[in-house]
């Protein structure tokens, strides 16, 4: 046993401050990022924020909506073949750019991903994703996930540490995702005591990855648009949605009425409900560590996606930064303490 006496930050425990500014107004932030990817060497370019592979957010309606502002669509796992066929039957070559398709690490898993990118090679970006990422069987996937995709571009997570981050690109994948516990639907936190404070995660891992040419992706945490700000300004590459992103016209998850108020319920992947869909139920060998919400209903995604990007430049114009590439390097954190149950006499 050991203890680590590092302060560990999450996205609640600093500010951003702010910097002196030439910018006249938020339209003149770009928001766009331009990334080439370590291993399958490809170009990419968009808004780097991404749909969460869950089947409450990352579905093909959403990746439709979102594909026209150049947002990534990670899709999730328990779509079929013939979904798959029926879904990119007619889409532009440009559409591809925008989509990954997620995958666990079973050998079911391992052969549907290969019948379906047989069938559309253009997909370029494959998502292989487990709660943990630091088992030996999920390293040695992603080596035969590189062995059999050398050209592609390979998602991999999730972990929370530096060295963890290098391996997995030593091992084959291009983007690493960062963030255990951190998620509002997650309740790994409760069941198991591991995590890690997402802020403090994303420092170390973007750290790491950058110093090899990787890039990170922050999963989870993000409740509002000054999370997302504060996730590129601790060094991530990309954001990854869920709670934000469900609810909406395009998510999934049941829609529920109740007193005249609409809902949609949104629940974390490794929750009983995920779990009684998916896979028969909970085995009895695990626990669910996830949960199931009711999300108020939120209509169009657009209307989100707006109000996000309206943040994010703000926060741009805030500390001087352009494009949204140089807000990293526009940062600095302040620390805050919570004022709980404290009363102020004026």
């Amino acid at each position: 046993m050991r203890i680590e006496n590092d302060i560990k930050l999450g996205f609640k425990d600093v500010m951003i401050r702010p910097k002196r500014s030439t910018l006249k107004s938020r339209s003149l932030v770009s928001v766009e990022r331009n990334f080439k990817f370590l291993h399958s060497q490809k170009s990419w370019q968009g808004i780097p924020i991404m749909a969460a592979n869950m089947d409450t957010v990352g579905t093909f309606e959403m990746a439709i909506a979102l594909s026209k502002e150049k947002i990534f669509t990670a899709i999730h796992k328990h779509y079929s073949l013939d979904e798959w066929t029926s879904f990119l039957n007619n889409r532009t070559p440009e559409f591809y750019n925008y989509i990954a398709l997620s995958t666990g690490t079973g050998k079911d898993d391992e052969a549907k991903i290969k019948n379906i990118i047989e069938k559309f090679p253009q997909i370029e970006f494959i998502c292989v994703d487990v709660a943990n990422g630091y088992s030996e069987h999920f390293v040695d996937f992603v080596k035969k996930t590189r062995a059999n995709f050398p050209t592609k571009t390979i998602i991999a997570g999730n972990v929370v540490t530096g060295e963890m981050v290098e391996e997995l690109l030593l091992a084959g994948a291009d983007i690493i995702k960062v963030g255990i516990g951190p998620g509002s639907v997650c309740t790994t936190r409760v069941k198991t005591g591991v995590g890690y404070p997402q802020l403090s995660a994303i420092i170390e891992c973007a750290d790491a990855a950058h110093g090899l040419g990787g890039h990170i992706i922050s999963d989870g945490g993000c409740k509002i648009p000054g999370d997302v700000a504060k996730a590129f300004g601790g060094g991530a590459d990309f954001v990854m949605l869920g709670g934000m992103l469900a609810g909406h016209d395009e998510s999934g998850g049941e829609m529920i009425e109740e007193n005249g108020k609409k809902y949609r319920s949104f629940y974390g992947m490794s929750s009983k409900t995920a779990m009684d869909k998916h896979s028969g139920g909970v085995a009895e060998y695990r626990a669910s560590e996830g949960k199931t919400v009711k999300v108020a209903y939120k209509g169009k995604v657009a209307e989100t996606i707006k109000d996000l990007l309206g943040g994010l430049r703000s926060t741009c114009t805030y500390v001087g930064a352009s494009a949204l590439r140089e807000l990293s390097k526009r940062t600095t954190f302040i620390r805050v303490q919570e004022q709980e149950n404290q009363v102020f006499n004026v």
